[in-house]
């Protein structure tokens, strides 16, 4: 065979050229300059966050994958560009108890840095579907538990704050983003120590909570509370023991934090939005709300701007969505019936006239 600048002499099919080309591989990389046959990493390049691999001397090739040898190939010329490459993720998809026939996967899950050893390790999932009998039941159970012991405590505790901050944010709807943050806040916790001894619930529901503060959708205390299994109390130590171990300082929460999000669920439109966002406001700045807190604030917020339109909601139906008492919506609000006129934005179409607002 003849290598005409890394290309083949003849005209042949482009699937012959790719297995002529993994063939002459070697030959080609010997007679390459000795600067471009240096260790592989040298072909390795930065894109937009994440490692990619290049040919040097056709970098717009598209690589060919040996899933054999784990080689990656440049068609045009042969060069081996990465060799010894391993695959961390998942083969294919797998479910536990599934009767209709041998499970095919022969690898883990994806690999995971929040967790050490037993990330590597085989899991036994318990199932408790009709297809098992109860022996076999009883066996997974027994296998599952005997697992578990042999975990050190840190990977077990590691993988049980996981799986609650996992249940919890889908239960209360938090995107992958949050969850990420939170499971990462968890591992920092435990590294540190500091909360060796709380429960393991309660900090992970603490680090949800911080994880929501940090991405700028907040979450109370309330809502985090009825996504656990544990007290707002126990959440609430954790959280301020976490801020003090980690050092981490937080944005202070306003009204404005949760006013899409209870407009939105009130079925509100924007306008109603926007005037209670400005309400909520000045009333701040008029300091007509000092020692109320920012979930009271922008209900009583909602309720004012609703009543001064046509789209009129409640202050139990305020309250049951921003978690918010009846009687704590209506004394907020009584504490900006006085000024309502100084309130309401310049723009703002009113449907009931400001001097015809409900006094409470």
């Amino acid at each position: 065979m003849i290598c005409v600048a890394g290309e083949l002499d003849w005209p042949i099919s482009r699937f012959q050229q790719l297995i002529h080309a993994y063939a002459l591989c070697h030959a080609v990389c010997l007679k390459l300059d000795k600067n471009i046959l240096c260790e592989n990493h040298e072909y390795l390049k930065i894109t937009c966050g994440k490692m990619s691999v290049e040919c040097p001397i056709h970098p717009g090739a598209h690589l060919v994958e040996d899933h054999r040898a784990g080689d990656l190939i440049c068609p045009e010329c042969g060069l081996v560009v990465g060799d010894r490459l391993v695959d961390v993720g998942t083969e294919w998809r797998s479910f536990s108890n599934e009767k209709s026939g041998a499970d095919p996967s022969r690898v883990g899950a994806p690999e995971n840095p929040l967790l050490g050893s037993a990330d590597l390790s085989t899991s036994i999932a318990v199932g408790f579907g009709s297809s098992e009998s109860d022996h076999r039941q009883f066996s997974y159970i027994y296998l599952a538990n005997a697992q578990r012991k042999n975990m050190n405590n840190m990977d077990r505790q590691m993988s049980q704050g996981l799986s609650v901050i996992r249940e919890m944010s889908a239960r209360i709807h938090l995107p992958k983003s949050i969850e990420d943050g939170a499971a990462k806040i968890f591992k920092d916790v435990l590294d540190s120590k500091a909360l060796r001894g709380k429960n393991n619930e309660a900090q992970a529901a603490a680090c949800l909570y911080i994880a929501c503060r940090k991405e700028g959708v907040p979450r109370t205390f309330k809502e985090i509370c009825a996504a656990s299994r544990v007290s707002k109390k126990e959440i609430g130590r954790c959280f301020k023991l976490i801020i003090k171990s980690l050092e981490t300082s937080l944005e202070q929460i306003t009204s404005a934090d949760f006013m899409s999000r209870f407009c939105g669920n009130l079925g509100l439109p924007h306008s109603i939005q926007a005037a209670a966002t400005r309400i909520a406001k000045k009333a701040v700045e008029l300091d007509l709300v000092a020692g109320r807190s920012p979930i009271s604030i922008a209900a009583a917020a909602i309720y004012m701007a609703s009543q001064a339109s046509s789209d009129k909601k409640t202050a139990k139906e305020i309250g049951e969505i921003a978690g918010a008492a009846e009687v704590t919506v209506k004394q907020t609000y009584k504490l900006l019936y006085p000024r309502a006129s100084e309130l309401f934005p310049e723009d703002f179409k009113f449907a009931t006239g400001v001097e015809s607002l409900p006094p409470s």
